[in-house]
């Protein structure tokens, strides 16, 4: 079963794992002539990678991306992308105690009642290292929909962090890229600061919440019934490490909302449809608007922590555990390139799937 993969038309498979010496992907469809170099995928890896703050993992991981085929004089080839990013900081050391214990909240107990085979080194593939992968592909993604569609931008963002959510009225989106929380409100990244600290020195974590948008996706992308732009949206967020909740547009909120509000009223404007609100999240019937698309993905507290909780052996027997090692007080920081990598590429699977199905012409044109 190829359950390492995800896409249709532009299909990508991760390997490795989180102490091994090395993880990659391998990214399949990727069109032809598709400009594609280790520096452009590297932007976003750095963005990424562990060490870069004192609020994340102190794991120090280069996290160089090497592009082993696929690519030709600096443009894709037509054929298989082979990305590969080498692990050179592991301390497998850190993780002895565990061999024969379950950590609590982590997935140790599942692998082993699935495979009986356990790989207690940083927690192998499901290790949020393999995201790493994700975020390489996600690079040639962004390019390739650079050049088939310049217009659409992605940008991800935090909007919540345990007890701390997002004022939306000062929003600026220029603070996104000044802060380490990805927050787009530069002032209140200091208290934000302030309280992770508070978290981590009581040896504890916490989780958050993070919004991804995707701006100037053409209408017409996703299809009925199973092939649905939100089904693969919600699916890929849903694969992240760590997440355990997804929600699109007005997403759980609408269950509140009277139909007079939540739907979105349609107008003409100069260039066609617009829309007075967008609680959709610029889907409708599984098919894309031409609104922003909007993801929002929930973040659990990391559960490698220094505080004893109670689990059990291989065997059965009752203990506890301390989870040593070098640990995100808030995984969900690093989540968010994670997030829009994934957005990346899945707008662009069905951007392809679109053209194969419907050409690239304007289909059921509006006044």
């Amino acid at each position: 079963m190829s359950t390492n993969s995800f896409g249709r038309l532009f299909r990508v498979t991760t390997w490795g794992e989180s102490h091994g010496p090395a993880l990659g992907a391998t990214v399949d469809g990727c069109p032809p002539g598709v400009p594609v170099e280790a520096a452009m995928l590297q932007r976003w890896l750095d963005l990424r990678k562990p060490g870069t703050s004192k609020h994340t993992t102190q794991r120090r991981e280069a996290d160089e991306v090497e592009i082993l085929s696929g690519v030709f004089e600096g443009v894709s080839t037509g054929m298989p992308i082979q990305l590969m990013i080498r692990n050179t900081d592991q301390r497998s050391k850190d993780y002895g105690e565990i061999v024969e214990k379950f950590r609590p909240g982590h997935a140790d107990i599942t692998y082993w009642q699935k495979y009986g085979i356990r790989d207690y080194r940083g927690g192998g593939r499901s290790s949020a290292r393999e995201t790493a992968a994700r975020v390489a592909a996600g690079g040639v993604a962004r390019e390739a929909l650079k050049k088939l569609a310049p217009g659409i931008e992605i940008r991800g963002y935090m909007v919540k962090m345990g007890a701390k959510v997002l004022d939306r009225a000062r929003f600026d989106d220029a603070a996104i890229d000044q802060n380490p929380f990805f927050l787009p409100d530069a002032e209140a990244a200091h208290e934000w600061s302030d309280y992770l600290d508070g978290i981590r020195k009581s040896h504890n974590s916490v989780g958050a919440v993070i919004e991804v948008v995707a701006r100037n996706v053409p209408a017409g992308l996703g299809a009925p019934v199973y092939g649905k732009i939100d089904t693969d949206l919600a699916a890929a967020m849903m694969s992240i490490n760590a997440v355990k909740g997804v929600e699109i547009g007005e997403g759980m909120a609408a269950a509140d909302l009277l139909g007079t509000d939540n739907a979105d009223e349609i107008y003409m404007g100069a260039e066609g449809p617009e829309y007075s609100s967008n609680h959709s999240g610029g889907i409708l019937g599984g098919i894309s608007t031409g609104q922003d698309l909007v993801v929002r993905f929930a973040v659990k507290p990391t559960s490698s922590i220094l505080t004893s909780r109670n689990t059990i052996t291989k065997s059965g027997e009752e203990t506890t555990l301390i989870t040593k090692g070098r640990h995100d007080p808030c995984v969900g920081i690093r989540a968010v390139p994670v997030g829009e990598a994934m957005m990346a590429c899945v707008v662009l699977d069905h951007l392809l799937l679109h053209r194969g199905q419907v050409g690239e012409g304007l289909h059921g044109k509006i006044g």
